[in-house]
């Protein structure tokens, strides 16, 4: 097998602030080589790199909104986050678990910190990622995953090189918990330093990298510092993570889709006329209710 090279590294742009609870930097589409077409099946990226948030008896947050057409994975690293959808699904997430939301077609959520955590405050860090649902699946209904640490597996490597924590698709052999709609790999490497970890994906797979903490290298050459992203090449599928001190990075590898993109807002769907009809069907009050 060929090896799967590095393509461009992405720097964090200047953040800014969603709803009060969280202050992101988007890759995804924000940065001219990660536009939509490009990464697909993953269509947004925000990166709440780590933010102390004072403590506070009102929690912070994002207030009742919309989605259709894709599905939202909240990952969180540190702090606590809480959730409420118009479908009945919702819970509160700590450090190294996943909420899963599938918006099909069409959904009302909110996300906010958690209450307790928000009277003491603290370290807040999380990444939010779009995926999109294909156009087969679009008009699925609504469902919520939660992947607590319970339901994550992990993947210990060789010579004490650190772990793989599974969210969805395979490691050597072990599974991730969450379903997907396309063929989709996440997982945390959490690597001790100078801990190596082996990755193996399709070579037309969209492959990127996020590194949450510490910096690593990439098959021995380039490093990729703390809160950068690094896009790989479509050229082969083989590649290797080398931690230069502890780290944890974010794997995501997906197939494309290769479906056309009509995406407005909360709204994706695969053309003009499709997003009409999801403003119509929100303004209808067909998503639900949620107070």
């Amino acid at each position: 097998m060929k090896t799967k090279n590095i393509d461009f590294i992405a720097a964090p742009v200047p953040p800014h602030f969603v709803g009060n609870a969280f202050r992101v930097h988007n890759f995804i589409p924000g940065i001219p080589r990660l536009d939509m077409k490009s990464m697909d099946p993953f269509i947004m990226l925000d990166y709440n790199s780590k933010f102390n948030f004072p403590p506070t008896d009102s929690p912070r947050g994002v207030g009742v909104h919309p989605h259709k057409g894709f599905e939202t994975v909240t990952i969180a690293y540190q702090g606590k986050v809480a959730h409420h959808d118009s479908s009945g699904g919702g819970g509160v997430i700590g450090e190294g678990e996943v909420q899963w939301m599938t918006a099909g077609n069409g959904i009302l959520h909110k996300e906010y910190h958690d209450e307790e955590w928000s009277k003491k405050g603290g370290d807040f860090q999380m990444v939010q990622l779009w995926v999109n649902l294909p156009k087969k699946d679009k008009s699925t209904p609504p469902k919520y995953q939660a992947l607590t640490t319970d339901n994550i597996k992990k993947v210990e490597l060789d010579n004490k090189a650190g772990t793989v924590e599974l969210i969805a698709g395979e490691y050597k052999g072990t599974k991730g918990a969450a379903t997907t709609f396309s063929p989709i790999h996440m997982m945390n490497a959490k690597l001790n330093k100078g801990g190596k970890a082996d990755f193996n994906f399709p070579a037309h797979y969209t492959t990127t990298l996020l590194v949450i903490e510490g910096s690593i290298k990439v098959n021995g050459q380039e490093e990729i510092p703390t809160d950068h992203l690094a896009l790989m090449d479509r050229k082969g599928e083989e590649f290797q993570l080398e931690a230069t001190e502890d780290a944890i990075v974010l794997v995501l590898s997906g197939e494309p889709l290769n479906e056309p993109i009509a995406a407005h807002g909360p709204f994706v769907m695969n053309t003009r006329d499709e997003l009409v009809e999801a403003f119509q069907d929100f303004n209808e009050g067909k998503f639900g209710y949620l107070e």
